[in-house]
Parts: C-alpha cells; structure tokens; sequence
C-alpha cells in the first residue's frame, strides 16, 4: 500500500481495538469473536484504519495472519490510546474495566496481596487467575491478555523484560516436596545436600517456567542433584497426586505450596534456598488497580518482613541485584 499523506485527522477508537484485537489474536475469526462482532465488520475497520493511516498493518495469507512492521510500530501506540480512554471513562463512569492479577496458584501469599487491594480499592473490579509461569505470564503481559503476575523476573528473557515493569516482593523460602514414604519424610527440614543422588522435577520442558528451572539448575549446581527431564504437565491436585506417585521424583517448591495428594512438604535448609519473587506488570500500564495492588504487596511485605534475607539465605547473585535495585 502507498502510504499517503498524512493530514490531520481523528482515529477512531474502535478502529484502534479492531486493530489491536487482530494483533494479539492473529486470527481474525478469533478476533471478531472476542469483539462480539461479525468478521465482515472487523475487516472492513481493519481495512479502514489502514487507509486512513497509509500502512498495511497485517500481512493475509490463506493460512496466517502477521504483523507488518507498520503494524508493530502502532500496537505500543493503540494500548495506550486505548487505555488512556478506558481510565477516562472510569473517572467519570466508575466503571473500570476488571484488572486481571495471575497468582500462580491457589494458597500462596499472592492471594492475601490481592485481597487486601480488594480493600484498597473497592471500586476496582480485581480478578484473579491462577497460572503458574512467569515467561508465560510475561508474553501475555506483553500482548495486553494479562495485567499483572507474580514470579522469578531476573529469570526472563531480557527481550521480555523490555517491556515490563517490576516491584520486589519477597524472597519466598523454598522447599521440596517428596512423595510418601521417601526416606527424608522422616525429617523436619531437609538439608540440602540430603538430596545428593536424588532426581529432583523442577518443571524442565514447560514453555511457561522456564525461569523456575533456570533457578533449580543454579541451586544444585556443583551438589550432585539432578533435574528430572521433561514429564506431563499435570493439571489438578489429582492428577499431580497420581504422577507423584508413579514417577516418584521430589518437586522443587516453596515452603506455602498448598498440599498435594501423595506428597509431604519439607522446608529446605543449609543452606536456606530463596525464590526472588517480583510483582510484574506491563510497562505503561494505567488502571487505577495497579496503585493499589502495588500498595498491598509493599505493606504486607514490610509487616511480615518479606524482603528480609536470612543469614544463611541462597540466591543467585543476579536476582539479589535485581531485588535490591527494585524497579517501577
């Protein structure tokens, strides 16, 4: 396409979310449907946004829809149209859209944190979803799917972490977990190097925590513990329960882990290994939840010490800078 002059003219919102809805589905049945509209419509607002700016913003094929370099150039532009229209309609209508907050999983102090944002911000609609992974978070953040999470942020890859933001949270005591009737069941806590000889799964092969398994590889380094290779995800306490039970290798956890049928839970100790844990959010991101959200971790953290490092506390030295350097 010939790319026009540019004259002054308004870009209508909604061609801007036809737009944006394309560029994170890349599939435009997919994206009309998200919309509520009818495919016809979505196309001919697409098609009309590009006239009107002079760019192709997609490149169509039978089998795929892509991002031009055009289009790539606009979608940091469209967000923050976007939501800057989105907080004024809240400031005069009260009525934000719902900020989503990945906790990872149910039973971990993440909960509390949103909670009490709940009780920061009782006007704001705050949903959570539980879904462990960080990388996997970070790439939905950065498409505009997910708001904010929680997890390992020195683990991501620095191209994801270009487009985020980060806040401290804690420095989570971490744990394993054994299957009934192994022998270290029988301890309080479990010395690390206990787990010599031992094939400990910490979530290798899943495209989601990659960041998880990068900081088991660093902790058992040079201390005769392996990484179990990749397994079946298992999705439910049931399930974890009967692959704990047939694979009967100990999981990397933390020490909150909710209780998983077949398995007993064990701090580990000596030293005491640490997850760094950051509350993650997209970079430019504005919705009056964020504040708060923000507000919840940082007081809770204060009150129960959450930054503190034990004497004898592990953590690698890229993430103790990161947590010390803070962010957003």
């Amino acid at each position: 396409m010939t790319r026009l002059p540019a004259p002054h003219r308004d870009v209508e919102p909604r061609l801007l979310r036809a737009f944006l809805a394309v560029a994170e589905e890349l599939h435009f049945t997919r994206a009309a449907a998200r919309l509520y509209v009818a495919q016809q419509a979505l196309s001919r607002d697409v098609r009309r946004l590009e006239r009107e700016l002079g760019a192709d913003l997609f490149s169509r094929t039978t089998r795929q829809v892509t991002l031009t370099a055009e289009g790539e150039r606009l979608l940091p532009y469209a967000r923050r149209v976007l939501e800057a229209q989105d907080e004024l309609v809240a400031a005069f209508t009260g009525a934000a859209r719902p900020l989503l907050v990945d906790l990872n999983s149910p039973g971990l102090v993440f909960g509390r944190v949103l909670e009490r944002a709940r009780e920061l911000a009782p006007e704001c609609e705050l949903m959570a979803r539980f879904e462990s992974g960080l990388t996997g978070a970070a790439v939905e953040m950065a498409a505009g799917r997910l708001d904010m999470s929680f997890g390992r942020y020195a683990g991501l890859d620095p191209a994801l972490r270009a487009s985020l933001d980060q806040q401290p949270v804690r420095f989570e005591p971490m744990a394993v977990l054994l299957p009934h009737g192994h022998p270290l069941t029988g301890l309080d806590a479990v010395p690390l190097d206990a787990l010599a000889g031992e094939i400990v799964y910490a979530g290798a092969g899943n495209p989601r925590t990659p960041e998880w398994t990068d900081l088991a590889h660093r902790l058992f380094e040079g201390r005769g513990i392996g990484v179990a290779p990749p397994a079946p995800l298992a999705v439910g306490r049931e399930e974890f329960g009967r692959l704990m039970a047939k694979r009967r290798n100990p999981v990397l956890a933390v020490v909150d882990f909710p209780a998983m049928p077949g398995a007993e839970l064990r701090p580990l100790v000596d030293p005491v290994p640490l997850s760094p844990v950051s509350l993650v959010w997209r970079k430019g991101l504005r919705h009056p939840g964020v504040a708060a959200v923000r507000a919840a971790a940082a007081e809770l953290g204060a009150a129960e010490g959450w930054l503190e490092r034990p004497a004898d506390g592990w953590v690698p030295a890229a993430d103790a800078l990161v947590m010390a350097a803070g962010g957003g």
